[in-house]
């Protein structure tokens, strides 16, 4: 009998999957995006971001530029409908020996691979690392015991972007000429930061020219761009592609300035996240989709604030202080690549 309900189970996900690809890994499983933050100091933090990876970014190193309080760093994210297995660094590194995981995106996508970068060098502090940057877009971490690359490649649209001199910056919204660098055995893509400050910003669709296009109009058809060019480039038998979902920022009112806890409830809901999910859900290659915007709403305590490094007078709530929240990220990515 319960062989019987384990294939009816895989029918019915394979039924979801041919209907919609997003769902392709998410029918059978734990919906990660829902739940509530639990306080965990027996477990967390998962890593002391100062002792045991030097090569956290300064500006995400809190508790190094002076945040006084710490409770912060012992939040552990528990789906409702199920509970996230424990990130295994030394699985990891062994399931992925030899491969490449690339990130793609803006630097909410850089807090996430530091994130990782430093799980992974914990689960084996004793083993050699390199750490590198071959060009000023490109930064490449490797495990050489494992043989593992875990890559950031900055791109904070995703599609082209031009510098012209009488028009300034243009962003060319069904141009992708860079797509070629895109190359791993994961991949990991992330936009959404940089179409929300577009200051002195023209968007160009084939000939034509658009000054002060509504920005949520020019993201849904770059990350459109973007999606026919996985479709047409990428072979899903080779290339695992994942998509990083918007990482909500916190600069209504008084911003996160002080903040010490997360929030509950319900939240309302959030710009882009529509647009990100019905263009996945139309694509004929199986992404996932990281939904990680719940959660981040709820994590206004998780923000460098005024502790970046560069003075008081600088507040940070877009970006994400380590260890912290983007480590529960890593965590769902674990957990969902351990299904793929």
């Amino acid at each position: 009998m319960a062989f019987y309900f384990r294939l009816c189970a895989l029918v019915f996900a394979v039924l979801l999957s041919a209907a919609s690809p997003l769902y392709l890994v998410q029918a059978n499983a734990c919906d990660f995006s829902l739940g509530n933050w639990v306080l965990d100091d027996s477990h967390y933090p998962l890593y002391d971001a100062s002792r045991d990876c030097p090569f956290i970014g300064r500006g995400f190193n809190c508790l190094r530029n002076g945040r006084p309080d710490q409770d912060y760093l012992k939040y552990r994210w528990k789906p409702s409908g199920c509970d996230l297995p424990r990130f295994d660094g030394v699985n990891f590194l062994e399931r992925y020996k030899g491969k490449k995981i690339m990130f793609v995106g803006d630097s909410i996508s850089n807090n996430m691979w530091q994130s990782l970068t430093c799980l992974l060098h914990n689960a084996v502090p004793e083993s050699s690392y390199a750490l590198s940057t071959p060009t000023k877009y490109l930064s490449v971490f490797t495990i050489p015991e494992f043989d593992v690359s875990i890559i950031w490649l900055k791109n904070g649209f995703l599609v082209d972007v031009v510098h012209d001199k009488e028009k300034g910056r243009i962003v060319k919204l069904d141009s992708i000429k860079s797509g070629y660098m895109w190359k791993g055995d994961v991949l990991i893509f992330n936009t959404y930061h940089w179409w929300t400050h577009l200051n002195e910003v023209q968007f160009q669709v084939g000939n034509e020219t658009i000054k002060n296009m509504d920005p949520m109009e020019a993201y849904k058809i770059g990350l459109t761009t973007w999606s026919k060019w996985i479709d047409a480039n990428i072979d899903p038998s080779m290339t695992k592609v994942l998509f990083q979902g918007i990482a909500a920022s916190h600069f209504e009112g008084e911003g996160c300035l002080k903040e010490t806890e997360p929030e509950e409830g319900a939240q309302p809901p959030y710009p882009g996240v529509e647009i990100v999910k019905n263009v996945l859900s139309s694509m004929s290659y199986p992404v996932y989709l990281l939904d990680i915007t719940f959660l981040t709403q709820l994590r206004i305590d998780g923000h460098p604030s005024i502790y970046t490094g560069k003075g008081t007078s600088y507040v940070d709530c877009s970006h994400w202080c380590l260890a912290g929240a983007p480590d529960a990220w890593n965590e769902i990515l674990y957990a969902v690549l351990l299904g793929l």
